[in-house]
């Protein structure tokens, strides 16, 4: 991972412009979300299924007590079932007042990012745009930025 650059005042580098990110893979593709939403990185340990839910729902976890549905990315965004392994990371998030686990290939970087360099995510016809806030580019490579709410908003429940 890479560091976090501190300045001697203790703040981050850009103050109120700048956010830091978890990047994170599936696949060759980079994605990122906000720092302050991420509770828990755990190592994949199974999930308990459940009936009658979404493909990109794996089932939900235990975590001291909360109960957590885990989301499988890769699926989520339409790229098939990840054959998960031991090497799979669960990344634990806070979405408004739920606690929410996706299932990632590995954890890769923590970001500190300009608000300013978060570009508008293209539209065209094979692209999921709503799943996702921006993209930015670091480092010659892009990472896209996850709607949190999107991507957990619609999971299934019947109306």
């Amino acid at each position: 991972m890479e560091a976090i650059e501190v300045s001697e005042n203790g703040h981050e580098p850009g103050g109120a412009n700048s956010i830091q990110l978890i990047a994170f893979s599936i696949g060759e593709q980079v994605y990122g979300v906000e720092i302050t939403t991420v509770r828990e990185i755990r190592a994949w340990n199974g999930a308990t299924p459940l009936p009658n839910t979404r493909q990109y729902v794996r089932g939900v976890i235990n975590l001291r007590g909360t109960i957590v549905p885990i989301f499988d990315l890769r699926a989520r965004f339409g790229e098939g079932k990840t054959e998960a392994t031991k090497n799979h990371v669960v990344v634990v998030l806070s979405v408004g007042d739920k606690w929410i686990g996706i299932l990632v290939d590995a954890v890769s970087d923590i970001l500190t990012i300009q608000k300013d360099d978060i570009h508008s995510v293209p539209e065209g016809e094979n692209m999921d745009a709503e799943l996702l806030n921006g993209i930015i580019t670091h480092d010659n490579r892009m990472v896209g930025l996850i709607d949190l709410d999107t991507v957990v908003g619609n999971t299934g429940e019947e109306s």
